[in-house]
């Protein structure tokens, strides 16, 4: 399995959340070798968990670690003994926050670090990152070679076992796996979800409505459940990191919570295993926003979370990376020569802030450009950038 981009660290214990099949256990086994291992997937395991969790984490020894805590979150209680009179060190994984970062915030405040693993970034398997997306220009014959990868991205998604293998038949045979088990079953095994006819029509709609903004109500209609059922079933698709939300922007950070959000799908391989067709705009506008959550998430962006915009008029920016002191402000558009009404949509928004904007534009060109006060950047950049 290749590097993957995230640091931990040496001498601190850390909970690692991330999706089911994003190389959580992978990544510690591979990096901690002499680690103890354990996973609460194994029905013995969890068993035992439960009955006897201070027993449990005994027989792990002083470093170990322990996976899919969030089957029995509770366990942490055990865990922090162990780190308080032991000194022991633990790596836990998460496929779903569900009741865990709860647990985790009680009983390990102060004792753990807690890192997330998406998925790979985009080039992530074909070795370190090679410059910074925002601040470095990257060669042409690179922003080619990656132009030539976009539409197999875009397709098959970044999931490591899907990018480690190498034909496009092999690649559809493990998402539909993963559709049938770590998106559906699985997910409402671990939730208590219990209609599957729901929940794949909610991935559908989600998929479908890409770029618009989430009406719950119209969410839980074109499922085809109840609302409180498709809140519930939404709710657990973001604390299992396989979508993510972006909330409205507003000038007071009070208020930007109360417009609506846009959700996205965390790994353009989820659309393609449920087989829903979408329009190259939003298969563009989903793979950018998720290789830069990706990025945000693990400590490349420093921001609390991303934003969109819309005004009271209609306009919209697709992002919003607010760090306090500044923003930047992007669009994503799927030509290679961007319409002068999508460079006023940044401009106008930039105007109205009182404080500094960077404005820039992702497209499908191969050209740095400049174009009044806004940055032309290559999607290709993505490729192998932090």
């Amino acid at each position: 399995m290749f590097r993957r981009w995230i640091d931990l660290p040496t001498k601190k214990s850390v909970l690692l959340l991330g999706p089911r099949r994003s190389g959580k256990t992978t990544l510690l086994k591979q990096r901690f070798p002499d680690f103890a291992y354990a996973t609460l997937d194994d029905l013995d395991n969890l068993d035992w968990a439960r009955s006897d969790p201070k027993g449990f984490v005994q027989s792990l020894g002083k470093k170990a670690i322990i996976d899919e805590i969030q089957r029995h979150p509770l366990l942490t209680v055990a865990v922090k003994f162990a780190i308080d009179e032991q000194q022991a060190r633990f790596f836990m994984t998460g496929s779903s926050s569900a009741g865990l970062l709860d647990a985790s915030a009680d009983s390990l405040a102060g004792r753990i670090n807690i890192r997330a693993l998406t998925t790979a970034c985009w080039g992530e398997d074909a070795g370190p990152p090679t410059h910074r997306i925002f601040e470095e220009k990257v060669p042409l014959k690179q922003l080619k070679m990656a132009q030539r990868q976009l539409a197999e991205a875009l397709q098959y998604g970044q999931f490591p076992e899907v990018l480690t293998t190498s034909t496009g038949q092999d690649k559809m045979e493990i998402l539909r796996n993963y559709r049938n088990t770590y998106f559906t079953r699985d997910l409402m095994m671990l939730a208590n979800l219990e209609n599957l006819d729901g929940l794949m029509a909610l991935y559908h709609h989600l998929a479908r409505s890409i770029g618009s903004l989430l009406e719950s109500s119209n969410l839980a209609r074109e499922a085809g459940i109840s609302f409180p059922t498709a809140k519930k079933y939404l709710n657990s698709l973001v604390q299992s990191q396989l979508v993510f939300k972006l909330t409205g922007f507003q000038y007071g950070p009070a208020k930007r919570y109360v417009k609506a959000g846009k959700v996205y799908l965390a790994d353009m391989g989820i659309t393609t295993a449920f087989g829903t067709p979408l329009s190259i705009g939003q298969q563009l506008e989903n793979f950018v926003i998720a290789e830069l959550e990706k990025r945000r998430k693990l400590g490349y962006l420093k921001a609390d979370h991303l934003h969109h915009y819309r005004s009271g008029a209609g306009r919209e920016i697709d992002v919003i990376i607010d760090s306090g002191d500044k923003a930047v402000a992007i669009e994503i558009k799927s030509t290679e020569v961007p319409g002068r009404r999508d460079l006023r949509k940044l401009e106008d928004f930039a105007a109205t802030m009182n404080r500094p904007v960077r404005c820039v534009l992702f497209y499908t060109g191969l050209a740095y450009q400049r174009i009044g006060n806004v940055e032309l950047i290559p999607v290709a950049a993505l490729y192998r950038g932090v």
